[in-house]
């Protein structure tokens, strides 16, 4: 693919990127069959509404047949699982199809050269002004898989001020899960998991904003420096060779020259008031507690016809844009296969119920430890548990019933609990390759899984040493 090429398309994939990160799934897909052999299955009893029922555990004798573990990108399909995938599948189609839209009618410039000439001279500012929104816009109503619109613009911008790809994830996704991880009142998490402790919902909130504020000054630092560091060096950059024709797309001169377009100017506002109406459904999702049932449709939706709307008025015929829409879903396909192997790994934990065996061993384990030690081991469960299962409702509907009485017997208060759950559930959404919306984002900027793990293990170690510490003051001052 040429410069010019690139340049005209809206996002891109690179196929090396893809490849690669599908052999390292394949091996993670072999690694969970293996698994399913080698440990004990196990299963809980549960009650009506999915939560399990504590000291129930039996062993089941049969192992998993190998024919269910090689055929589990097709068997995932007659599971719930693929509702799940077909979902994902959707929005990343429709992202896609939409972005090229915006980029065929410099929508995408517009947005990025008005945000530069407002905050060009103040840019840190905005660095950490977009890190913060985003951060609270998670902490409270829990967005997480939104946060993948955002990416494109954002890198945009990062690149346009002199930074590169990773700033721009760290603007927009990396803010938006440790905005999770510092939830406040983030329905998934901190309502579901104190629902579950019989404790007031959003109680215990003055420690938790003491928390969002440890976190956001560890991020902005982090993300800080390092822009600092990038735009003193570009070529420091692990992602520079992979951002020379993101950045010749969005140089900042092309960008200045679509400000005068009136037809532009039109589109670009048409897509910011739906962009504005996503975050009314946000809104909507926290006070009804829909948990997503509004805000993801209507993210899907909103954003698509925001795209639409955008090329109308940037002229665009009828015809033009279905075949830029198409052209965009064509470009972002290569994604696809990445999705379905990760839902076959999903499916062959879940058949193989090695997950109960593994939390039947936890609590034996941390039955009898001083209050210090048990919190840490709960946290470290919960974060090796974000490996097998991404859903922050799912694990805790899956360890809570057994990790609340057990809590109560090593005296670690029920609000302690709430804090390590969050604060492992967080930040971990990033760290995995079985994290779809990750492995979506970094294959929008031609990341590779690797140089993504180089870029920020180091903010996943710092994120570790804050939660530890955090969790440990928790128990100290006897956090209730």
């Amino acid at each position: 693919m040429t410069n010019t090429e690139t340049k005209q398309s809206g996002i891109s994939i690179n196929k090396k990127t893809v490849v690669l990160i599908c052999i390292l799934l394949a091996a993670i897909m072999t690694f969970a069959g293996i698994l399913t052999q080698v440990l004990p299955r196990g299963v809980y009893e549960t009650n009506p509404d999915g939560t399990i029922i504590n000291g129930t555990y039996t062993q089941i004798e049969e192992k998993l047949p190998i024919w269910k573990i090689i055929l589990a990108p097709v068997l995932v399909f007659g599971t719930d699982t693929a509702l799940t995938g077909v979902g994902i599948i959707l929005m990343i189609t429709l992202i896609g199809g939409t972005f090229l839209i915006l980029d065929k009618c410099s929508v995408l410039k517009y947005i990025m050269a008005t945000i530069i000439r407002k905050f060009g001279k103040r840019k840190y500012l905005l660095l950490n002004a977009v890190m913060l929104v985003c951060m609270l816009l998670s902490s409270t109503a829990g967005i997480l898989e939104e946060s993948v619109t955002l990416v494109p613009i954002a890198v945009a911008i990062s690149l346009a001020l002199g930074w590169d790809s990773f700033v721009g994830l760290g603007m927009s996704l990396i803010a938006v899960a440790f905005g999770f991880t510092a939830a406040t009142f983030n329905p998934f998490n901190v309502a579901t998991v104190q629902k579950m402790a019989e404790i007031p919902v959003f109680s215990g909130l003055g420690y938790r904003i003491i928390v969002f504020v440890a976190v956001y000054i560890v991020l902005a630092a982090f993300i800080t420096v390092y822009a600092k560091s990038i735009e003193k060096n570009p070529k420091k950059s692990l992602c520079y060779e992979t951002d020379i024709p993101l950045r010749e797309k969005y140089s900042l001169d092309d960008s200045i020259a679509v400000l005068s377009d009136k037809n532009i100017s039109k589109a670009s506002k048409a897509f910011l008031c739906c962009l504005a109406a996503v975050i009314v459904c946000i809104i909507l999702d926290f006070v009804l507690g829909a948990e997503g049932a509004v805000s993801l449709p209507g993210m899907a939706i909103l954003f698509t016809v925001g795209g639409m709307l955008a090329g109308h008025f940037a002229g665009f015929s009828g015809k033009k844009l279905m075949k830029s829409f198409g052209e965009g879903v064509k470009t972002i396909a290569p994604i696809f296969p990445i999705i379905l192997i990760i839902l076959s790994i999903t499916y062959i934990l879940d058949q193989g119920n090695i997950i109960p065996t593994i939390l039947n061993y936890v609590y034996g384990v941390i039955e009898g430890m001083s209050p210090y030690a048990a919190i840490l081991m709960l946290f470290i469960f919960i974060v090796v548990l974000e490996f097998f299962v991404g859903s922050g409702t799912a694990k805790a509907f899956l360890i809570m019933p057994i990790v609340i009485p057990l809590a109560d017997m090593v005296n670690v208060t029920r609000q302690s609990v709430t804090l390590a759950f969050c604060l492992g559930d967080g930040f971990t959404n990033l760290l995995y390759p079985t994290s779809g919306i990750m492995i979506v984002a970094i294959g929008l900027v031609n990341i590779s899984y690797g140089k993504w793990l180089r870029f920020s293990w180091k903010l996943f170690a710092l994120e570790g040493v804050l939660s530890v510490a955090l969790m440990l003051i928790a128990i100290a001052i006897n956090y209730s």
